[in-house]
């Protein structure tokens, strides 16, 4: 018997819940899936954890026992009452019914600090797949002292994330990831862990959080826009891609700066490494 499926649909009849498609609520169901979440994360006591996106808080009354404190930040107002009423032994949980792309995370981590002295934070989530990318963006370029983020999201982005640049699933995103994180995939899920079933296959993930960056980047906010304008017309060469967006000011330009830096005029922009776009930048006067 699934005690896990027991206990969501107990809890959704209580509370007259249904899965909000907008906010792309799936819950998970899964005990394998849920315990190798918690493994991989490695929380400790001395540990402040965020979840993101708790629901129902199928995830919080693990993370609630391993971890120092849990804050909780959840959208959904009907989630909240369930949070507050399942774990309201629990004096190391705060609930924050906010939108995570609108907290100040820099801010509540640094309060935090000061109350007490957390050896690591982390976070921990299960994401809406619509919102996937913003979340994750989010976190790595706001440079939080974090150790480590484990989500479980959709496998076709996850893929994308894990990704070494240069290698086959490689997409824009790929590069800050690996700039800021090192990814790893931890397992993949399928779609009956989850009330309602997706339609797609999903993945557990780790980014453990870089103490040093892989290459020291003189103009990184330009790199990142540089790699962002290459991919938004992905089946062009690298070359016809910066000139259509602007970044080379002409096919001749383009070209001088390719060749300066040992690269193909032909190449495709999933071809290059983190280096590469870090040389273009550099050698772009404007």
């Amino acid at each position: 018997m699934n005690t896990i499926l027991e206990e969501t649909k107990f809890i959704m009849n209580k509370y007259h819940i249904k899965a909000n498609k907008s906010l792309g609520q799936n819950f998970l169901i899964s005990e394998e899936v849920i315990q190798t979440i918690i493994d991989s994360s490695q929380i400790e006591k001395e540990d402040l954890v965020i979840e993101i996106g708790p629901g129902l808080g199928t995830l919080t009354k693990h993370l609630l026992e391993k971890a120092g404190k849990v804050i909780c930040v959840e959208l959904d107002q009907k989630m909240i009452k369930i949070l507050q009423d399942r774990f309201s032994l629990y004096n190391n949980l705060e609930i924050l019914n906010q939108d995570i792309l609108k907290v100040d995370t820099k801010s509540l981590i640094e309060e935090e600090k000061k109350k007490s002295n957390w050896k690591n934070i982390k976070i921990v989530a299960n994401l809406p797949y619509y919102i996937t990318t913003p979340i994750i963006m989010k976190l790595l370029e706001e440079e939080l002292p974090l150790e480590s983020i484990t989500v479980m999201i959709q496998k076709e982005v996850a893929n994308r994330l894990i990704s070494i640049p240069g290698e086959k699933e490689t997409g824009a995103i790929t590069y800050s990831v690996y700039y800021y994180a090192q990814a790893e995939g931890i397992l993949e899920v399928p779609p009956n862990s989850f009330i309602p079933e997706p339609e797609v296959t999903s993945k557990v993930i780790k980014l453990n959080i870089r103490k040093q960056s892989p290459l020291a980047i003189e103009k990184k906010e330009k790199m990142f826009k540089i790699i962002k304008c290459a991919f938004m017309q992905r089946r062009k060469t690298l070359l016809n891609a910066l000139v259509n967006t602007k970044v080379f000011s002409s096919k001749e330009d383009g070209i001088e700066i390719l060749k300066k830096i040992g690269l193909d005029t032909n190449i495709r922009p999933e071809k290059l490494s983190l280096e590469d776009y870090a040389n273009i930048a550099k050698n772009i006067v404007n």
